[in-house]
C-alpha cells in the first residue's frame, strides 16, 4: 500500500492506494489525528512533497516502521487533475511515486538538519553584513566619496570619518559609525559561526577527507555534510555532478546535441562553493601550483575564467564522489600518474 501524504502546519490530507493505483480510503486529519492514524496504519510506502516539514516527518514515519519517499514538488505538479486543492495534491503525490522512472529526495537526519542550520545561519549573516556594507556604501556616495566593494576596505571609510577635512554634516557622520557598528557586530557573530564550522569539520572522518582537496575548506566540507545525501545513491560521479546543477542545459532534438549554459536547477549551496573554491585555485597564488602541461593550464590558456572554473568545479564534485564512495584521501592526478 502507498499512501499520500499533503503536508501542512495543522490539517493533513491523506491518499490511500494499492500499488496498482486502485483508491483505499482518501482522509483529512488534524496533526495529532495524523501522527496516530499512522501508528495504526500496517507498515507502508509513505509518499510526501520535499518541503519545509518533511524531514521531521519523514523521520517520524520511519520511526512507526513506514518507508518514506520524498519527491520534489515541481514533480508532483504535472500529475494533479484540474483543480488544485488538498486531495488532489495528494493523490497526485501517489500517482507520482508509482511512477518507475521518478527521483526521489533522500531524507536528512537531524544531524544534517543540524548543520544545515548553523550553515544557514551564518549565510544569513554575512548576506545581513553585506547589506550593511553596501549600505554605508551609498550614503558616502552622496556625498562625493567612493569605496570599493568587499568588507576588506571598510577600512577607508574609518579614514574618511577621522579625517578632519572631511565635509560631511555631524548626522551622516553618526549614522555611518552606528553602521560601522553594525557591521562589527556581525563580523564578530561570522566569526563566532565560522569557528563552530571548523571545529565541527574537525569532528568526523567525511570532513577531513574532503579538506584534503585543493579548494576545500571547512565550510564547503559542511556544506557536502548538510544538503548532499548518501554518495551511494549516485551511480558514478558525473550524476553526482549534474545534481549539484554543473552540467550544461540541454537544447537537444532530432539526434543533434545542443548544450548550453549550466543549469542551475541543483544543490545551489554546494554549487555555489565549489565554483568559490576552484576560483581560489585559478588566482595568482594558486595557479603556481598547476603544472604548465595539465587539462586546466590548457583550458585557461584558450577559455575564461569563469568557464574553466565551472569546469574544475565539476571535476571536483566527481572527485568528491570518488573520494566518499571507496573511503580514501584526495590524491592528484598529476603525481597518481607518475607514480
Amino acid at each position: 500500500m502507498m499512501i499520500g501524504v499533503d503536508l501542512a502546519k495543522n490539517v493533513f490530507q491523506i491518499h490511500g492506494a494499492s500499488m496498482t493505483g486502485d483508491v483505499l480510503f482518501r482522509k483529512k486529519l488534524s496533526r495529532p489525528q495524523f501522527l496516530k492514524f499512522m501508528a495504526g496504519q500496517p507498515p507502508a510506502v509513505v509518499a510526501m512533497e520535499a518541503c519545509g516539514s518533511a524531514n521531521f516527518w519523514a523521520q517520524e514515519m520511519t520511526r512507526l516502521g513506514h518507508e518514506v519517499k520524498l519527491i520534489p514538488p515541481r514533480y508532483v505538479k504535472p500529475f494533479v487533475k484540474r483543480q488544485k486543492n488538498d486531495a488532489a495534491d495528494a493523490e497526485a503525490i501517489v500517482i507520482a511515486a508509482q511512477r518507475p522512472e521518478m527521483r526521489f529526495v533522500e531524507p536528512k537526519s537531524k544531524e544534517q538538519q543540524a548543520r544545515a542550520v548553523l550553515f544557514r545561519s551564518r549565510e544569513r549573516l554575512v548576506h545581513q553584513r553585506t547589506e550593511l556594507v553596501n549600505a554605508l556604501r551609498s550614503h558616502l556616495y552622496e556625498f562625493g566619496y567612493t569605496v570599493p566593494q568587499g568588507i576588506g576596505h571598510i577600512r577607508r571609510v574609518d579614514a574618511i570619518l577621522d579625517d578632519p577635512n572631511c565635509d560631511l554634516p555631524d548626522l551622516v557622520r553618526e549614522e555611518c559609525h552606528d553602521l560601522l557598528d553594525q557591521i562589527s557586530e556581525t563580523t564578530v557573530r561570522i566569526d563566532a559561526k565560522t569557528k563552530r564550522v571548523k571545529a565541527l569539520a574537525a569532528e568526523t572522518d567525511m570532513a577531513r577527507r574532503l579538506q584534503t582537496m585543493p579548494g576545500i575548506g571547512p565550510i564547503i566540507a559542511l556544506a557536502v555534510e548538510a544538503f548532499a545525501p548518501d554518495m551511494a545513491s549516485f551511480k558514478r560521479g558525473r550524476d553526482f555532478a549534474a545534481w549539484l546543477g554543473l552540467v550544461p542545459r540541454q537544447h537537444s532534438s532530432g539526434g543533434k546535441e545542443r548544450l548550453g549554459r549550466v543549469s542551475k536547477a541543483g544543490q545551489a549551496d554546494i554549487r555555489r562553493l565549489l565554483i568559490i573554491g576552484a576560483m581560489s585555485r585559478l588566482n595568482w597564488l594558486g595557479r603556481k601550483s598547476i603544472a604548465e602541461d595539465s587539462w586546466l593550464a590548457r583550458l585557461l590558456a584558450r577559455k575564461p575564467k569563469m568557464l574553466v572554473a565551472i569546469a574544475l568545479a565539476n571535476k571536483m564534485a566527481r572527485a568528491i564522489w570518488a573520494m566518499l564512495t571507496k573511503d580514501e584521501d584526495y590524491r592528484d592526478p598529476a603525481q597518481a600518474a607518475v607514480a
